[in-house]
């Protein structure tokens, strides 16, 4: 009995959805009520709103989903953690009085370093680090009479990057605690991303100590240790993502105990690039956010809300189209993929404008799928169908570029954000294997696989994108699973026909130590894309899958320098399960460098 009720509420609830053709199984017309009368009394109150259709006389039950559901209240983004106050100082390290003094300490040059490396593999013993006469090392460990030689020694540290070593000073020492943070070889290498992973680290060993007072010995633009332009900003976003915790889900009051830190002191620091990195953290903050965030909280629609308060708080133009202007500005493309979710689809434009003279226009274009199930090529097996909430990682980078640029306001460049939010799902609305769609430049597509949907979105995205008659245009998306085969996690794959443009985003990434490889766009792949019955097919062989998904996009720009990254792999960290908010700090990079 208990499994005939268990399939008789699981027939109702699909009944409920039109999923079912009840004759086909076996039910008489005479059941249709019943059933019907069981799914309504299954669904939650006020969840669905119940419409009748005839087609040949049978009756239908539809479901559309109404403004009030049982997880409305859920929020988008992760309580705003009470961040300790940063502020730059011209105190002097050895005089600074606290909790704690962190010191980063750098190897020697690259060139040295390869050479003590050569000697000390030929010798039995690893030979000590000797912090450099006149260094701040050595200036608190005469203060400390030799304690930190002592500390040094005991813990063999060498300032690998990563590295570390502490001790507690003497009562007569004006900081209790000393932490020495080893760099890395000085120079190249020490770039905006080691100092990100020392901010970092400032932030858990602070959290664990219970401190409420910090100071960094802060390293300065332009010293030969590292490469950062910007090193204040740089240590600023290490430590604020190091005290990033993601727990707006948990019912538990233990969980959300606000750390002790109070203040957290730049030794030498620059107060302007501290406040630029808390900006920029700001977009990286919300691109996480939204990533992270379930199905059932990010929706195109209240992805659309979010999008217009965005504009509103920042000073930025917003416009978002429904369903009846997608229509008619014929997006078949991307309403193709739309047209089967519950959700309507919300296509966002977000400007951003300068004051004065705008001498640049870009434009970038996020995918915007908040939940991909394949539609009927349905994700299953290995597929991380739980994990597709992330497949709007490239609208979450773009909406985050949005935000820190709308505080950090760069000169002299207009910048343009689109996003084709919409879901991918599977209902008797949703687009089939071998339907033909019309985008909106008349180019028809044969769609083999539902489950390549990104590139449909993108393509009307591309299309209204160039109609701005902007300068560059670059998209952001997670688009194959092959450019993970290709590159692991951590890389994301670059496309571009235009060697200006990709060298501009591989630079930003550089600086940013957000990790990322040039591709080949091998444009003979090109016949894979070729439809007997149509202009294009949405996919190609399996082989070179991720260069035929960018070869597909190219078919939708025209004339417009462009580039397509594929951030399938860097959205989401496996190992602490979250997501990474990549690409924002290269979006942002780079837009600073063309404003320059």
């Amino acid at each position: 009995m208990r499994h005939q009720a268990t399939v008789m509420t699981l027939m109702s609830m699909l009944a409920a959805r039109g999923c079912l053709g009840l004759r086909r199984l076996g039910f008489a017309r005479a059941a249709w009520p019943v059933l019907a009368h069981g799914a309504a009394r299954a669904a939650p109150a006020g969840a669905f709103a119940a419409q009748r259709s005839f087609r040949g006389g049978q009756t239908r039950q539809m479901a559309t989903i109404e403004s009030t559901e049982l997880d409305v209240d859920l929020p988008m983004f992760a309580d705003s953690t009470p961040s300790p106050e940063l502020s730059a100082s011209s105190a002097a390290p050895a005089q600074w009085e606290g909790d704690i003094l962190f010191v980063p300490v750098f190897d020697a040059a690259p060139e040295a370093a390869a050479e003590t490396k050569a000697e000390e593999e030929d010798a039995e013993d690893v030979t000590p680090y000797q912090p450099p006469e006149g260094s701040l090392v050595a200036t608190i460990d005469a203060n400390l009479g030799g304690l930190l030689s002592t500390v040094i020694a005991e813990a063999e540290f060498q300032p690998k990057a990563g590295s570390t070593a502490w001790t507690r000073c003497p009562s007569d020492s004006p900081f209790t605690k000393i932490v020495l943070y080893g760099m890395g070889p000085a120079g190249e290498k020490c770039n905006g991303e080691a100092l990100q992973a020392f901010g970092k680290h400032v932030a858990t060993f602070s959290k664990s100590e219970k401190a409420q007072k910090v100071a960094i010995a802060t390293p300065v633009a332009g010293d030969e240790g590292t490469s950062s332009t910007t090193p204040s900003a740089d240590v600023t976003m290490g430590l604020l993502n190091g005290f990033y915790s993601d727990i707006r889900y948990k019912s538990s009051k233990a969980a959300k105990k606000a750390p002790k830190l109070q203040s957290v002191e730049f030794l030498g620091g620059d107060a302007e690039q501290i406040q630029q990195g808390e900006t920029l953290w700001g977009g990286v903050q919300l691109a996480r956010d939204l990533v992270s965030a379930p199905a059932n909280v990010v929706t195109p629609t209240t992805m659309a809300g979010m999008a217009e308060k965005l504009a509103s708080d920042l000073g930025l133009e917003c416009e978002i189209f429904d369903k009846d202007e997608i229509l008619a500005r014929k997006m078949g493309a991307y309403y193709g993929v739309a047209k089967g979710a519950v959700h309507p689809p919300k296509f966002i434009h977000l400007c951003y404008k300068p004051e004065g003279e705008v001498t640049k226009k870009v434009c970038i274009i996020g995918k915007g799928l908040t939940f991909d199930s394949g539609g009927y090529n349905l994700k299953v097996g290995a597929s991380m169908i739980e994990l597709m909430k992330f497949d709007m990682g490239g609208s979450a980078a773009t909406f985050g570029a949005a935000k820190a640029i709308g505080g950090l306001k760069p000169q002299n460049i207009e910048v343009h954000f689109i996003v084709a939010a919409c879901e991918n799902m599977v209902s008797d609305t949703a687009m089939r294997p071998g339907d033909i769609l019309t985008a909106s430049n008349g180019k028809t597509i044969e769609v083999i696989n539902t489950d390549a949907e990104g590139r449909l979105t993108l393509a009307d995205a591309l299309i209204f994108a160039e109609k701005l008659g902007v300068d560059r245009i670059v998209d952001l998306a997670t688009l194959t699973g092959a450019c993970i085969i290709a590159l692991g996690n951590d890389y994301a794959g670059m496309w571009s026909p235009d060697d200006e443009l990709a060298s501009e985003l591989e630079a930003a990434s550089k600086l940013t130590g957000e990790k990322m490889w040039r591709m080949p766009l091998v444009s003979e792949y090109g016949a894979e894309l070729k439809s007997k019955i149509a202009d294009l097919k949405n996919v190609g062989g399996r082989a070179g899958s991720s260069i035929t998904a960018a070869l597909f996009l190219k078919e939708f720009v025209k004339k417009t320098p462009w580039a397509h990254i594929d951030m399938a792999g860097p959205v989401w960290d496996n190992k602490a399960s979250t997501a990474t908010g990549y690409g924002v700090k290269t979006l942002v990079k780079w837009v600073e460098g063309l404003a320059a």
